[in-house]
């Protein structure tokens, strides 16, 4: 029997009075944040919640959320996390989706984000009937609390997918999958317990980088978890020196405005000094990107590769090894990767080395399902296998590394054309900051190539001249001959660009 939550029970036995979370001038100690959580678990067991229920969590980063989090799993319930913009109709959708039973938010002057759009959802949903706010409930439960105990098949969170489907599908994540994705990153990140880390955390909780690699790591081994509300590149550099940081994620987005930022010497010295591990993941990061952040602060950014389905984490380069920029590392312990090719082979021998397939995994940390979606579950996994839709080559030595989405693809006159290729050079021109390059419909070829483009910092954009600077470098057949100059790019909130929304618009400025 076993309990997600059981992380947080045994780190606040052991070092009760260590900080735990700490939000602009806010610090909570372990003992204090298990506190917090079995308030949670005491009014939501009160209130009439049982264990299995689904419960909404509409809560942005502050310690309100890893409080709320363990409180809910404590109480043997489903955390069903939303992301704190979504509007009343998608909470709504949600809410009925996943059937849940109860909805937690946090509605304090220091966090409205959320809690508005998700009171007016559970008005509108009759079948989710308790409603909690965690700026009211008692500060002591009456009394303690026991932690529910689970199987280690027994969903411990859902988490549903960032919206660039149609329809988001909740991944039902069992509580061996999370428990074992945050103790992997002991030997992921080199972690001594006799020495905690400090994490750094802008990544939004309700996602699965941010839950399972940040807080529930810093959790498991005693670490203290500084978290930020809101993405500002400014404020990391500035955080990362003053907290001391040793752990920081982020998506590419976000390494590139961190390399944008400034920082003086003082705070430079002090991140080389104390960090020691910059991980990124939830896109692919492009590799002039490795290279001057490692000029910049002294730091190798070690790439790895995930999915909400997978818990997330299902490969990451070795610590301790000479870096393989570009590549999306191996396996973690206790996963298998392999490629197949469109039939469902896989691709073994020479053909498995260098050639392009679909990565499917296999592990400890593959999903259930999708909640109520058998069909869709049917079609993702394959005898144990989880097939990603995420095309890969992998080299002699077992390193794998991201071509593209498969649905990213461009068919352009018969020709395959990988979007990311095309991506990786255009970000080495000096004037390009930002690249994203998609299919368009075209009457004679199928598909027409269109790149779009942010400028750097105090440089301007001639469509012209990049037209002519990229027939220097990509053959004719996949050279993009559509161009766009856009201030910004269309992305989720976890840094993610939303191809399919630029697909959509309109092409212009055609360069045959």
């Amino acid at each position: 029997m076993t309990n997600l939550a059981h992380l947080l029970d045994d780190t606040a036995q052991l070092h009760p009075d260590r900080p735990a979370v700490v939000a602009e001038d806010r610090v909570v100690s372990y003992r204090e944040l298990l506190r917090a959580a079995e308030t949670v678990t005491a009014t939501l067991r009160q209130r009439g919640v049982q264990p299995g229920d689904r419960v909404l969590l509409v809560c942005p980063n502050t310690p309100e959320f890893t409080a709320a989090y363990f409180g809910i799993l404590k109480c043997g319930a489903i955390v069903v996390p939303l992301n704190v913009s979504l509007r009343p109709r998608e909470i709504a959708y949600h809410m009925r989706d996943c059937q849940a039973a109860a909805v937690v938010v946090h509605h304090g002057d220091d966090s409205p984000e959320g809690a508005a759009s998700a009171r007016s959802a559970f008005e509108a949903v009759e079948s989710c009937a308790i409603w909690l706010d965690l700026a009211d409930i008692d500060a002591d439960p009456p009394r303690k609390p026991t932690t529910d105990p689970r199987e280690d098949d027994d969903t411990a969170v859902i988490l549903y997918t960032s919206g660039t489907t149609v329809q988001p599908k909740g991944a039902e994540l069992r509580h061996r999958n999370l428990r074992d994705n945050a103790l992997v990153t002991r030997e992921l990140y080199g972690i001594d317990p006799a020495h905690p880390d400090t994490y750094l955390c802008v990544l939004p909780l309700f996602h699965s980088f941010g839950q399972s690699c940040l807080q529930n790591s810093a959790i498991a081994f005693g670490g203290t978890l500084v978290l930020m509300r809101k993405f500002d590149a400014q404020r990391v550099i500035d955080l990362l020196a003053s907290a001391q940081v040793t752990i920081f994620a982020g998506v590419p987005t976000m390494y590139w405005a961190m390399l944008g930022a400034t920082g003086d010497l003082t705070q430079l010295e002090s991140i080389r000094h104390h960090l020691r591990i910059a991980c990124s993941g939830g896109a692919a990061l492009p590799v002039e990107v490795h290279r001057r952040f490692r000029k910049v602060f002294g730091v190798t950014i070690l790439e790895g590769y995930g999915l909400s389905e997978t818990s997330p984490s299902v490969s990451f380069n070795v610590l301790g090894r000479p870096p393989r920029v570009g590549s999306i590392g191996v396996p973690i312990p206790g996963v298998q990767m392999k490629l197949i090719d469109p039939d469902g082979n896989e691709l073994t021998g020479d053909d498995g080395i260098s050639a392009v397939g679909e990565i499917a995994v296999r592990g400890h940390n593959v999903m259930k399902g999708y909640y109520r979606r058998p069909e869709a579950t049917q079609k993702a996994l394959s005898d144990g296998w989880f097939l990603t839709g995420d095309l890969a080559r992998r080299d002699a030595d077992g390193y794998y590394y991201i071509v593209d989405r498969a649905k990213d693809l461009i068919i352009r006159g018969g020709y395959n054309v990988y979007p990311r290729e095309i991506e990786e050079v255009l970000l080495t021109h000096p004037a390009v900051s930002l690249a994203a390059v998609v299919g368009i419909p075209h009457e004679s070829l199928g598909e027409e190539i269109k790149a779009y483009l942010v400028p750097r910092p105090g440089h301007d954009i001639s469509v012209d001249d990049l037209a002519r600077w990229a027939r220097d470098q990509f053959a004719a057949y996949k050279c993009p001959r559509v161009f766009e100059v856009v201030d910004q790019l269309p992305m989720t909130s976890t840094g993610k660009v939303l191809k399919r929304q630029l697909a959509q618009k309109t092409p212009t400025e055609n360069h045959d």
